[in-house]
């Protein structure tokens, strides 16, 4: 049984229990098994009155809702390949994927935002509105489509290192073996409940569906004895999510840092006892850590985890079982904050080819800093050049119309990352740098710096060159290298800023700036022999000044 077959049967199973919950307006909106089922049929009717077969692409634009889930599930069930896109990305850029994803059908949420694409792509085909394809009242009750394990079921777009978009082909049998392996961990966390009376997880979401860690976990949370409750405003977060109650939920380490920041001021404002029994308890959970505790550090860690960590973890979430974190790396340092807290941080790193896993942390195992021991199944080794590999039935079967890249990525039979790590002798892995030039933002985006060092460049002729940084950071920043003759300004730099930020998305807009005075030159060892930027020596050789641009308060 394949793992749609599998979800239509739990949702059969589980007509009348709720399965689904949207936060709307400060209450809970739940959908059960019966309200999906009936909500896909009608989409699964929509289609077939359009014409559209198995193996045509159908294009879903919307943000995070049950009729997102119920429109995924019928075109899934009808054998069409579902191309998930952001709500939140430029229009030009959507019409590029779409266009690049030549789709029957496009299914999108906002009229307005329609009209945006149509402007730049004035040939698409059909768009539907959602509320036109759910106010069908014809249904469709056939079993969903029975898919071999080669048989594609997604393409979600994701940036390389020249900043195209390309299409990930993801098929029936990756998730047939991803799935599995999440659940697996799920269960070694929550522990295994049989039973009809069992009580389901309580999972909480606030990640775009389209982005592949989030497509998966909705798979997995629609696959076992789970209730998932969707967020529907990010700016409320806090609230949902004490309103939702979850046992787990999915984070990038931008979510956990802001929570880490909140917290500590929170704990500083609360006069002068409070604020030195935390420092000092922080300090005893290190120490002990690292077996070097000492008896007054102790006390003021017994105390603190008997007074104030209680009241923190309810502010966080009253029963959480662990937060999980994925997209980006995240630091050891607030990892071992939450895990003082007495709330486990469980990592996860893989890339959209890989189905969105390569490893996950062992809830029972976790070590701070390090993302896990691989899934089953995974082959992961590291090249030369320090470079991740991996093999195995979860990495994608390659780029979609894109023969060259898809050589390129899988050469040799692996897969090739474009990240550094290393494993230590107890399997796990730890993730140490990049390989390819891609800036991957704390909030878990990923930026090919190259195109927009270009546009700064170029409209910046008094500057010798343009380098953007962000790696592991919440925002784009840029250091323009100058000399003393060029009559480069902060005026100018700022003007060029504002005209390129104006057709970017929030995630790669520049939101700050450095002048450094010294071109970059292989005489310094800031640049090949060939031309071509180091990133790295850069990065250290300014490692003060990046601190100083990110230390600032930047709105």
């Amino acid at each position: 049984m394949t793992v749609l077959e599998e979800i239509f049967e739990r949702l059969h199973r589980a007509a009348d229990a709720p399965l689904v919950q949207e936060v709307r307006d400060g209450r809970l909106v739940s959908f059960s098994g019966r309200d999906l089922l009936a909500q896909v049929s009608r989409v699964r009717h929509f289609l077939r009155t359009r014409g559209l077969k198995a193996r045509d692409r159908c294009v879903l634009l919307a943000p995070n809702s049950a009729r997102w889930i119920a429109a995924h599930l019928a075109l899934m069930s009808e054998g069409i390949i579902v191309v998930p896109l952001y709500v939140r990305q430029m229009p030009a850029e959507l019409a590029a994927m779409m266009n690049d994803s030549d789709p029957a059908l496009i299914l999108c949420s906002d009229a307005a935002l329609a009209a945006e694409i149509q402007k730049h792509w004035p040939a698409l085909p059909e768009i539907a509105l959602l509320e036109t394809v759910f106010a069908s009242v014809a249904s469709v009750s056939a079993r969903p489509r029975h898919h071999a394990d080669s048989d594609p079921v997604t393409i979600i777009y994701t940036s390389g290192t020249s900043g195209e978009p390309k299409g990930v082909m993801l098929t029936a049998g990756n998730i047939s073996h991803t799935i599995p392996c999440t659940n697996g961990r799920l269960d070694r966390l929550m522990g295994i409940r049989d039973g009809s009376s069992a009580k389901p997880d309580r999972i909480f979401h606030y990640g775009p569906f389209c982005f592949a860690a989030s497509w998966i976990l909705l798979l997995s949370a629609l696959s076992r004895n789970s209730v998932l409750t969707l967020s529907t405003d990010v700016t409320k977060l806090s609230d949902e999510i004490k309103l939702a109650e979850p046992d787990y939920f999915i984070n990038v380490p931008l979510f956990l840092e802001r929570v880490r920041r909140r917290i500590e001021e929170t704990v500083r404002t609360r006069g002068r006892l409070a604020p030195a029994v935390f420092s000092r308890a922080q300090r005893a959970y290190l120490a002990r850590r690292d077996g070097r505790s000492r008896f007054i550090d102790s006390l003021c860690l017994s105390l603190a985890s008997r007074t104030m960590f209680p009241a923190i973890r309810r502010s966080v979430g009253s029963n959480l079982k662990a937060l999980i974190c994925g997209s980006a790396p995240l630091s050891a340092e607030t990892q071992l904050f939450f895990m003082m807290l007495g709330i486990p941080v469980l990592q996860v790193y893989g890339l959209t080819e890989t189905t969105a896993i390569c490893t996950l942390d062992d809830p029972h195992h976790v070590e701070p800093g390090f993302v896990g021991p691989a899934i089953d199944g995974m082959e992961m080794e590291t090249a030369d050049t320090g470079e991740i590999l991996v093999r195995g039935p979860n990495v994608f079967p390659g780029y979609w119309r894109r023969p060259s890249e898809t050589g390129k990525a899988l050469e040799g039979g692996w897969f090739h990352t474009g990240d550094r790590g290393e494993v230590n002798g107890n399997g796990n892995w730890r993730i140490t740098g990049r390989v390819k030039d891609l800036i991957i933002l704390s909030s878990g985006h990923n930026v090919a710096p190259e195109p927009l060092e270009r546009e700064l460049a170029r409209r910046l002729p008094q500057a010798r060159q343009v380098v953007v940084v962000g790696n592991q950071r919440s925002f784009l920043s840029a250091l323009v290298a100058a000399d003393s003759t060029n009559g480069l300004t902060p005026a100018a730099i700022q003007a060029v800023v504002e005209v390129v930020n104006a057709d970017l998305p929030h995630y790669k807009q520049i939101r700050a700036y450095q002048i450094v005075p010294e071109p970059f030159t292989a005489e310094n060892g800031l640049m090949t022999t060939m031309g071509k930027l180091k990133r790295d020596a850069i990065a250290a050789r300014y490692a003060g000044e990046i601190d100083r641009i990110y230390g600032k308060k930047v709105v």
